[in-house]
Order: C-alpha cells, then sequence, then structure tokens
C-alpha cells in the first residue's frame, strides 16, 4: 500500500500534527488547524474554487426597466416583483448605497410566494449581506437563521451568520455553524478554515486560563516519573543515594529504602525519591535551599524538574536559572537544567531559545547522551530531520541501551522515507519498529511511535494496539489519548482525559480546542444526517 500524506496543520502555527508522536509525555503544541478528524485532502487554489471573504449578494445586478421604476409591476407574476425588487437591490449593493438596498430586499421578501423557498432564502441571505456591510450583526444573525431554516445546506448563509456570531462573540455557535460550512465544502475554502482556527484558538485559551488557574496541581503517577526519568542518563539527581549518603547497615539492604544520615531537605527528598513518595519533594528541596545547604544546587535542579512534572514552568523557570549561572557547579547539573529549560522552551515553541541551550549543553558537556537525545527531538520537530538523525546516532554511540533514542531515532528514518516516497524504505522503517518493541518492549514511547506510523500507512487495528499497550505502560500520558482517538465520541472522551492531565495551561488549552472540534463536528453531523468521521 502506497503511503498517503499525512494531513498537516493548515494554519501555520505550531508543529505539523505528525510530529506531536515525539512529544509522548510533554506537553502538547497542536497546530489548531489540523483538529478535524474529517478526512481531507490538502488542496491548492484551483480557478473558479474561491477563497476569499464572501460580501457580495447573489443574482444579477441589473435593474429593473426604467431608472425611476418601481420595483413592483402590476403586469408581473409575484415572484418576478420580487426577482425585480431583488435586482434593483443588488444594484444599491454594488453602488455601496446599503439602506436602499435593505429596502428593496425587504420588499422582494414581502413579495415572494411562500412556497418559492429557494429564492426566499436569497433574499434573506442578500439582505444579512446589506446588514454585514452596516455591520448590525444581529440583523446578520436573525437574516441568515431565516435563510438556513430554510436551506439547511445554504453555506453562503452559515458562513456569513458564522462571522456575524464571531463579532457578537458567540463562539460556540459560531464553531458549529463554520463547521458545518468547513464540512460542507470538504474543507477547500481558507476563510472558513481560517475562521474556525482562530476561533477553536479562543475557545480553548478562554477555557483553560479559568480551569488551569483554579486546578489543584496534579502528580502524575509513578509510571509516568518514572518515564519522565528515565528520558535522562546523565541525570545526577535521578540517581539512587550514593554512598556516605544511607548508614552502613542500609547498604545491604538491597531493595529497601535508605535511611539519610544526616539533616539535610534534598537528602531526604532524595529517600522520598525512592519511596516514591513524590508529593514532599518540592517542600523538602524548598528546606535545602533557603537553608543554604551544600546540596543547594541539587535542591534547585530536582525541585525545578517537579515543578515541571506537575505542570508548573513559571516556578521552575527561576531554579533552572540559578543552576545554570552556577559555574562552580558540577557540570552534569548545569547541563541537565539546560536540557530541562531547552525541553520547555520546545514545549513553549520557541524553537531558537530551546536550540540555544541545548547547544550550549552540547558545549559543556560534550560525552552527555542526553542533550543530543533531547536536541534530536527539536530537530525532527523543526523537520530536520537528518540532523535529528545524527543527534540520535551520537547519543545511541554514547548510550546503546537508550531504548527512547532508539524508539525516536526509528520514527525520524521513518520520516524521511515516508516523506521521500520510498516505499522499500518505508518498509524498512516499518520492520525497524518491530525491532524496537521486541527489544525494549517496557518503552512505551517505541509503541506510541509505531502506532503512529502504522496510521500513516491506514493499518488502524495494529495502530491502536499499539496505542493500547503505549496506555498499558503510561496510563496518564496525554499525548497518547490524543492520538488514539478513535470515532468522533471516542475521540471526544480521550480528549477529556488528556485534559485533566494537561501539564501546562498552554497543553490544556489546546485540547479543549481538539475537544470542541470534534464535538462540533458530532453536533453538524447529527444535525446533516452524515456519517461521523474515524481518525
Amino acid at each position: 500500500m502506497a503511503a498517503s500524506k499525512p494531513v498537516e496543520s493548515q494554519s501555520g502555527s505550531g508543529f505539523p500534527r505528525w510530529q506531536l508522536a515525539l512529544l509522548v509525555g510533554t506537553p502538547i503544541v497542536l497546530g489548531v488547524g489540523a483538529v478535524y478528524l474529517w478526512k481531507r485532502n490538502k488542496t491548492k487554489d484551483t480557478p473558479g474554487k474561491s477563497n476569499g471573504e464572501r460580501t457580495t449578494p447573489e443574482g444579477s445586478a441589473n435593474p429593473v426597466q426604467g431608472q425611476g421604476a418601481r420595483c413592483e409591476q402590476e403586469d408581473m407574476s409575484p415572484l418576478d416583483r420580487a426577482q425585480g425588487a431583488k435586482n434593483k437591490g443588488n444594484k444599491y449593493f454594488k453602488a455601496g448605497k446599503y439602506e436602499q438596498a435593505i429596502q428593496c430586499y425587504t420588499e422582494a421578501i414581502g413579495l415572494c410566494p411562500r412556497d418559492n423557498q429557494t429564492d426566499l432564502s436569497t433574499f434573506y441571505q442578500n439582505r444579512a449581506a446589506a446588514y454585514e456591510q452596516q455591520m448590525k450583526w444581529t440583523e446578520v444573525v436573525q437574516d441568515c437563521t431565516q435563510a438556513v431554516v430554510i436551506n439547511p445546506r445554504y453555506i453562503k448563509a452559515l458562513f456569513r451568520r458564522a462571522k456575524a456570531l464571531e463579532r457578537l462573540d458567540n463562539k460556540k455557535e459560531c464553531l458549529e455553524d463554520v463547521t458545518a460550512v468547513c464540512i460542507l465544502e470538504a474543507f477547500q475554502n481558507q476563510q472558513s478554515m481560517l475562521l474556525a482556527d482562530k476561533v477553536l484558538k479562543l475557545l480553548g485559551k478562554e477555557k483553560a486560563k479559568d480551569q488551569y488557574k483554579n486546578r489543584d496541581p496534579l502528580m502524575p503517577s509513578p509510571q509516568f516519573i518514572k518515564s519522565y526519568f528515565s528520558s535522562f542518563t546523565d541525570d545526577i539527581i535521578s540517581q539512587p543515594l550514593q554512598k556516605g549518603e544511607k548508614k552502613d547497615e542500609d547498604k545491604d539492604n538491597e531493595g529497601e529504602a535508605a535511611e539519610v544520615t544526616e539533616s539535610s531537605g534534598y537528602l531526604k527528598a532524595k529517600q522520598y525519591m525512592e519511596e516514591e513518595n513524590y508529593d514532599k519533594i518540592i517542600s523538602e528541596c524548598t528546606k535545602e535551599v533557603e537553608s543554604g545547604g551544600k546540596y543547594t544546587a541539587e535542591a534547585l535542579l530536582l525541585r525545578a524538574t517537579f515543578y515541571l512534572l506537575i505542570g508548573n514552568a513559571t516556578g521552575a523557570q527561576p531554579d533552572l536559572d540559578r543552576v545554570i549561572n552556577m559555574e562552580d557547579a558540577n557540570v552534569k547539573l548545569r547541563a541537565n537544567a539546560l536540557i530541562k529549560r531547552g525541553s520547555m522552551y520546545m514545549q513553549q515553541q520557541q524553537p531558537m531559545m530551546s536550540t540555544q541551550d541545548f547547544n550550549m549543553a552540547a558545549e559543556i558537556d560534550t560525552r552527555n547522551a542526553d542533550v543530543y537525545h533531547h536536541r534530536g527531538q527539536l530537530k525532527i520537530l523543526l523537520d530536520q530531520v537528518e540532523e535529528a538523525v545524527r543527534d540520535f546516532d551520537e547519543c545511541i554511540l554514547l548510550r546503546p541501551d537508550s531504548a527512547l533514542a532508539q524508539a525516536q531515532k526509528g520514527f525520524a528514518l521513518y520520516r524521511q522515507a515516508y516523506t521521500g516516497n520510498s516505499q522499500s524504505q518505508v518498509q524498512t522503517a516499518m520492520d525497524g519498529f518491530e525491532d524496537i518493541i521486541r527489544r525494549f518492549p517496557k518503552c512505551a514511547e517505541g509503541y506510541a511511535l509505531y502506532a503512529q506510523a502504522l496510521t500513516d500507512q491506514q493499518q488502524f487495528g495494529k495502530a491502536d494496539q499499539m496505542y493500547n499497550k503505549c496506555i498499558y505502560l503510561e496510563p496518564d500520558n496525554a499525548t497518547t489519548y490524543v492520538h488514539k482517538g478513535g470515532n468522533l465520541e471516542k475521540a471526544i472522551d480521550m480528549f477529556n482525559k488528556a485534559i485533566n492531565l494537561a501539564k501546562s495551561e498552554m497543553e490544556m488549552a489546546h485540547l479543549y480546542s481538539l475537544c470542541d472540534a470534534a464535538y462540533a463536528q458530532t453536533e453538524v453531523a447529527r444535525k446533516y444526517g452524515l456519517k461521523p468521521p474515524t481518525l
């Protein structure tokens, strides 16, 4: 089966949808232009396909006979007189005389026989167009509603009403109308797509602002935290308590928690890590920092890490900044802080600042495998796939057992083959994924990235199996829920689960946008008797 091109962001903002698979365990950076699940192909502008604003009324603009002729003529049928009034209204409209145009359209509406539904809906829509020019948004909505009641699939009236609803700050109804337009036009009109993108982003930001601010910080599950720390192999703070930090009798009790011999908030925090008592770590690190203990740099980095894990980037950044600027601190601490800050910038879609941090980390700690692993992620997000492969190779050279780097290199090789339209290389990459999940059966990322590739290849059943394995290994990973999707009803359920697990306000806003887009499509499908789509 030939590979089909993936759906990518239409809005020009955010990363293309396929790239999100790399952000397992990190905040989502969805470009909302790609959130619609309805199957569509990207199309180029073609003659006769308008991507511009719909501003003109419908029908001929030729006036009725005689410059001063009345809109109604006794020797004409009611419909003919209505058409004549509309034509004169069109002439006024094109001349910018909107009040006179409205009067003629009103006359046309009054004259039109009720059984001439198509003409009547056109007259209402034309009057709405004139009201639109006067910025009378309530009247626009009222007339477009009349037109849509008569003709439910009247695209021009639906889109005009959507624009007016946006002006009236009625985003929910605006989204439903513009979603209907997008679907009925098969996603081929840029203006409707841009409006949908704009409204989804606004809705997502509004909901996330209130919800994220008022939510209780949520510590991820132990599985998630372990998976997060497993992405770092040169991270001092994630290592077990070292010799001299345990009592002698504890050193021989393998598997038992160490008892700290000195009064140190940081060492107590490390002990809590071993016990998976994660909720106490930030407070113990704070004690170490406030006392100016000898583990201040380590405590700052550990506290920043757990701030990031609970979605508090604002709290994490000052701690990371301090560690990075401690020139006498252990170089591995500073490099790790740079990597984490660079990853934070990557999640915030600040690629230049992210690149600077990763490059600085590589300069001060040239043999740190984590630098190349995380910089490789950034490179592939920036579509610099060859550079990404080189970074993953460097990471694997330093740490051959790095399951994450192996999985992400496999995905990068798949992308190279996929975008190069080489089916033989695509198959080689797919075989590579099979080898990766065989060698690293507990690496959730391997299953998630393989599932993305399977979805591209339209092997949906097997992709679903891979997503299920990923969820089993990391049940609170938001990104997997987003990608697994399924039909719209299942997708909405997945998005709601992901919202509750969001680690940043930006991530939550994107997830709300996804959920709103999916819900709007279910409503349109129900209203118009369409078969709901699947991912």
